[in-house]
């Protein structure tokens, strides 16, 4: 199983920035939930978020709440982050992660089954 994240770089405050996660070898794609975290510098790691099977239901974290849109597309096997109003504290390495969940559990990850190899962002003021 590989999970390709993508769209990380240099980006401004205030601006926005789209990530992508290509995920391939997951049998029965769309039963597994996904999600996005990151891990800034000398930090813990931090949910952000996940989404459904079906795509109908999401959960973000608080600390993301209101900046933050996951979607996926169970066609193409990707799930994407759209974060706008970006800041700095943002700067962070963001990994996409798979959880294989047979209930809609909305609270944050502790664990995932599968994890990416994440990609930088880094937030200029």
């Amino acid at each position: 199983v590989q999970l390709q994240a993508s769209g990380g770089g240099l980006v401004q405050a205030r601006g926005s920035l789209r990530l992508s996660c290509a995920v391939s070898g997951l049998t029965n794609f769309n039963r597994y939930s996904l999600g996005w975290f990151r891990q800034a510098p000398g930090e813990e790691r931090e949910f952000l978020g996940h989404i459904w099977q079906s795509g109908r239901l999401r959960y973000y974290a608080d600390s993301v709440k209101g900046r933050v849109t996951i979607s996926r597309d169970n066609a193409k096997n990707t799930v994407t982050l759209q974060m706008n109003s970006l800041k700095p504290e943002d700067t962070a390495i963001y990994y996409c992660a798979a959880k294989y969940l047979t209930l809609w559990r909305p609270g944050p990850w502790a664990e995932a089954s599968y994890w990416g190899q994440g990609t930088l962002v880094t937030v200029s003021s």
